[in-house]
């Protein structure tokens, strides 16, 4: 007899997005490597103290480091393609309902920065991967 999948979506109760990564996926390896902390402190005096809250910065960073390992230019498809995974979103640090900011939150982030910052902020970062032993290679943006 030939069989058939019939889909039905399902609300899931109780799902961790952690056991669904396989212990030695990429990006999770890299959430367990990176630590992005000390961002805050080298961009805190680009921030006022009054306004919205601006996309965290750890985040930001992040979905650079996505675009550039992914060979991704686009920040529209940057965020199409991480929101099709279930590893990115884990390593940006969102759970399975979680939407990702808007394409055009990521571009306008990085219009606000000064280019030496940002390209600064993005080779510290990838140096960091390369210290980790994460990724080889010159790591310029």
């Amino acid at each position: 007899m030939q069989g058939r999948k019939n889909y039905s979506e399902k609300l899931f109760l109780s799902f961790q997005l952690s056991e669904r990564i396989p212990k030695d996926n990429f990006y999770r390896r890299l959430r367990e490597t990176l630590d992005l902390q000390s961002i805050y402190k080298e961009t805190i005096e680009l921030y006022g103290s009054t306004g919205n809250p601006s996309i965290d910065l750890v985040v930001f960073f992040k979905f650079m480091l996505v675009g550039y390992l992914e060979n991704i230019t686009s920040d529209r498809k940057l965020v199409d393609h991480c929101s099709m995974r279930m590893d990115i979103p884990y390593f940006l640090g969102f759970d399975i309902d979680e939407q990702l900011p808007w394409h055009s939150t990521i571009s306008r982030t990085r219009q606000l920065y000064p280019a030496t910052v940002f390209d600064s902020l993005f080779n510290k970062i990838f140096a960091l991967c390369v210290d980790k032993g994460m990724v080889s290679g010159l790591g310029t943006y």
